[in-house]
């Protein structure tokens, strides 16, 4: 579980709980034991990617996977592991009220459930070998990659205080930003390095996966991409100066060739 945690990347789930928490001016520290736990859902969702039933990927996080450090058993107890101790971080630590706790907790279980994260993954497994329309498309990545990124940015408003407004408004702009990354990965197989990436590339066109460069094509996935993170960029208006780091974050992961 360490090996995995500890193994480095973007963080950008539990950064965004952070940063949208401290938009609205709030005490980060009752949103760590949420982000924390968001970081090891989103890593234990890695290990069981990687997994030879799966994509079976030999590199992650510039580091052998870890199936391939501690064997296929290990590596899905590990997986197992992580997403039950992302429950009980937030049980044990949570330094707010039990209503807003279970209101946190209920959007990040759905978003990684079977509506989000793990629904999205079964549309990309059944997809293999097919050619898939612009629809499933988007659908499967509004839940496998972005759903948990919503719910970063909405656990953060929540526990920040936000209101019925803020809360959508954070879903808005992690929706689009969430599309936005996922177009960027895409794209990063096709023209990124391992190198850089510290994961293969190549995987999707070597598995036969439907992406928005095989729909789309490069150049105007490209064209999508800062479309999308623009729009992310507009849906922060109403905060003005406030906004700024989620703003050079949506930024960066434009430009970003990892």
């Amino acid at each position: 579980m360490n090996y995995s945690l500890h193994a480095g990347g973007k963080r950008i789930r539990p950064v965004l709980a952070l940063a949208c928490a401290e938009v609205l001016e709030a005490e980060t520290d009752k949103v760590m034991p949420f982000a924390c736990a968001i970081e090891m859902i989103h890593t234990y969702s890695l290990i069981h990617d990687d997994l030879p039933c799966m994509d079976n990927d030999d590199l992650r996080r510039g580091k052998p996977t870890n199936h391939k450090v501690y064997g296929e058993a290990i590596a899905t107890l590990a997986g197992d592991g992580l997403l039950n101790l992302a429950f009980e971080t937030i049980l044990k630590q949570s330094q707010v009220s039990p209503n807003m706790t279970l209101a946190a907790l209920s959007l990040i279980a759905d978003s990684a459930g079977v509506e989000g994260m793990i629904g999205g993954q079964v549309i990309d497994i059944e997809s293999e070998g097919k050619t898939i329309d612009a629809i499933t498309l988007m659908t499967m990545h509004l839940h496998k990659t972005a759903a948990l990124i919503m719910a970063s940015a909405k656990v953060g408003a929540l526990l920040g205080g936000g209101g019925r407004e803020d809360l959508i408004v954070m879903e808005e702009f992690a929706r689009y930003l969430g599309i936005a990354f996922q177009i960027k990965d895409d794209i990063l197989d096709v023209a990124g390095s391992a190198e850089n990436l510290g994961k293969t590339t190549g995987k999707d066109n070597a598995s036969q996966k439907s992406t928005f460069v095989t729909i789309y094509g490069l150049e105007q996935s490209e064209k999508m991409l800062v479309d999308y993170t623009n729009k992310a960029v507009d849906a922060l208006s109403k905060y003005g100066a406030k906004a700024e780091f989620l703003i050079n974050l949506s930024k960066f992961l434009l430009d970003r060739d990892r």
